[in-house]
Formats: structure tokens, C-alpha cells, sequence
């Protein structure tokens, strides 16, 4: 069932399991909007990546 669905009843485990599955998904995409933008930076700076100091 999915929150739109005229059958879904706002019950505690509903919202118990609501407010995670947000919750984690808020996290997962808060860090990786955090590695998309430092890699942006990163790249943008010339730093990271193999300059070809020899390193395998």
C-alpha cells in the first residue's frame, strides 16, 4: 500500500515506518549530495586523481 491509496490508515506503525524510511533516506541523499559537490570542488580545484606520480 502507498500513502496515496484511499485504503492507507495512518496508524503508529505507519508512521513509525514512515518517519524511517525518510529518515534514512533523508541521510543517504544528504551524504551523497555531500560527495557529488566535493568531487564537483575537487575537480574544479585540480586537486585528487593519479598525476602521474607513478602511483598504481
Amino acid at each position: 500500500m502507498f500513502p496515496f491509496s484511499f485504503e492507507w490508515v495512518w496508524d503508529m506503525g505507519h508512521m513509525v515506518f514512515m518517519g524511517g524510511l525518510w529518515y534514512a533516506l533523508g541521510i543517504l541523499g544528504m551524504g551523497l549530495t555531500f560527495c557529488i559537490i566535493k568531487a564537483v570542488y575537487d575537480t574544479v580545484q585540480g586537486k585528487g586523481g593519479d598525476h602521474g606520480h607513478g602511483h598504481h
